[in-house]
């Protein structure tokens, strides 16, 4: 008799398909080691908002279906990839993450169990900080749901700047760091910070939050001892020092920005005519 017909033998569940969406926009020096981290995935899908490097040619190049969409938002551009996907289980990833070999192992794992109990799940990020990998702080463990079942949810809601995905369902923790390398120098994160400030301003203006001066001055101190002090952001060394600053004064400019468009003052520079 066949140990199968004994009983004694869990039947295996059949693998799920498993589809990796990206991101782009000029990460031509680091898609290759992106698209080599997910190559476990059955598909991978590259939305590109127009590169003017090659960043769309070695994509296909490497096995990724390309599509090309302009860019409208982080979210919307995350909720179109994971919608063309040939697959309903989504590694959702920006183009500088890296899948580590332990995170590849708990995703296998999760995935020849037919990502059985759960609708999405969890895992910390580990963020490469010009020359150390912080661990503490506001950087670590930075946990997010970046795999999920997109017939539960996905990138839903308005926001389109610190966007999160959700589902209905169960969310599980799996082990394993996405690897990030976020910035290329200290001049890119300081213009991608701003950036970010004033988008997240206008997103919180348009729904009737406004600034006060005394969060303009509290919540900026706020943000730094929490991360530099409260979650042992000075374990990090002087990157960590530098890397809470620079946080804290991400929470300054958007708050001066919100406090400028109550007054009716720009934020933006004016087109010339």
């Amino acid at each position: 008799m066949s140990s199968s017909a004994t009983g004694n033998e869990r039947p295996r569940l059949p693998a799920c398909k498993l589809s990796a969406c990206i991101i782009t926009f000029n990460e031509a020096d680091r898609i290759a080691d992106c698209l080599a981290s997910v190559s476990f995935c059955d598909e991978v899908v590259v939305v590109d908002s127009g590169s003017t490097d090659d960043t769309a040619a070695i994509a296909e190049r490497l096995g990724a279906r390309v599509l090309l969409r302009p860019f409208d938002g982080y979210r919307s551009q995350k909720a179109f990839a994971a919608a063309q996907a040939g697959n309903d289980w989504i590694l959702s990833l920006d183009a500088d993450e890296r899948i580590s070999e332990r995170l590849r192992q708990s995703v296998q794992e999760a995935r020849a169990g037919g990502f059985s109990g759960a609708s999405g799940y969890r895992f910390a990020r580990l963020s490469f900080y010009f020359g150390k990998f912080l661990q503490h702080g506001n950087a670590y463990p930075d946990q997010g749901l970046r795999l999920f079942d997109r017939r539960r949810g996905g990138w839903r809601g308005e926001r389109e700047i610190h966007e999160a995905a959700s589902v209905d369902g169960p969310v599980l923790l799996l082990q394993g760091d996405v690897i990030h390398y976020p910035y290329r120098s200290l001049e890119q994160q300081l213009a991608k910070t701003q950036t970010y400030a004033r988008m997240m301003a206008e997103h919180e203006y348009a729904r009737g939050k406004r600034a006060s001066l005394l969060k303009l001055v509290l919540s900026p101190a706020w943000r730094f001892w929490r991360g530099y002090v409260l979650r042992l952001g000075f374990l990090d060394g002087w990157q960590g020092l530098v890397y809470a600053y620079v946080r804290a004064n991400y929470v300054r400019q958007k708050s001066i920005m919100l406090l400028l468009m109550q007054y009716g003052q720009p934020v933006r520079t004016p087109p010339r005519e």
